[in-house]
């Protein structure tokens, strides 16, 4: 048994109406559910003592409620999901000790056993503010994706950087994916990295609840404002970030209408 299943932790899923690209996003039926719903039925299945969504609706609120998911109402105005989820620790009481996992709202295929893995972190890591996730890059498609996260770790796992571009930079080897077997065997002085691979992160996170509602209270950081990655605030005023290494990536979630009906596909 992990210290994360002996401690127990809260798993939060905020949950907005507002979408640009798939309004209405946290109530889209996949096989008669609302999305909303099997992403709660998901973390249900880990580890956690308590799966709370963090609704800004109150038909978000009644969905949960009518499929018996624990649901909240919070402020409609939250700048962004950390903000909201600051909210909900506070009408839930959780001490400033306790675990939280952010769960997105639109991964309805999320693992348990990642939940689980995220939530471990803040006990192996006791100088860690936050835990989250990462998997390793395969393709120099993705490698080069501005649109995929990367993240750098030291050698204890945590991270020490998370940008859009190519992370880290093989400056004598651009173009080609570098870290990927015989080729990068072959070419001189990348044969010692075989095997190692950029790391593309995954969007789920773990709070200590006190660093929770402390981090809406934090000024931006710089490079946060220019990756528009909202972590690096946490490492720019001097927290740290545990990062759990998982074995593949974690089914995709809903952004656009296609991803819904490939997800729709996968669950029908």
């Amino acid at each position: 048994m992990s210290p994360a299943t002996a401690t127990g932790f809260t798993v939060l899923i905020p949950a907005r109406m507002a979408s640009s690209r798939l309004p209405d996003k946290p109530l889209a039926d996949i096989a008669g559910v609302p999305m909303v719903v099997h992403v709660a039925r998901r973390a249900v299945q880990s580890a956690a003592t308590r799966v709370v969504v963090a609704a800004d609706d109150p038909r978000i609120l009644q969905a949960c409620q009518v499929h018996g998911v624990h649901a909240l109402l919070t402020r409609t105005d939250h700048a962004s999901g950390s903000d909201r989820l600051a909210e909900a620790c506070t009408q839930l009481g959780l001490d400033g000790d306790a675990v939280v996992v952010n769960v997105q709202g639109d991964e309805p295929l999320m693992d348990p056993a990642l939940i689980d893995a995220v939530a471990a972190l803040l006990t192996a890591h006791p100088e860690a503010s936050m835990g989250t996730a990462a998997h390793a890059i395969h393709t120099l498609a993705d490698y080069e994706n501005p649109n995929v996260v990367k993240v750098v770790l030291d050698a204890r796992g945590l991270a020490h950087y998370f940008s859009r571009a190519p992370i880290p930079h093989a400056r004598d080897h651009a173009g080609q994916a570098w870290w990927q077997g015989d080729a990068a065997q072959a070419t001189p002085g990348v044969g010692a990295l075989h095997g190692f691979a950029p790391l593309r992160h995954i969007g789920i996170y773990s709070y200590r609840a006190g660093f929770l509602r402390q981090f809406p209270g934090l000024t931006q950081a710089p490079t946060e404002a220019v990756e528009a990655l909202e972590q690096l605030r946490a490492l720019w005023h001097g927290h740290r970030i545990a990062v759990h290494i998982a074995a593949q990536a974690p089914g995709p979630g809903v952004d656009t209408p296609a991803d819904l009906s490939r997800v729709r596909a996968l669950l029908a």
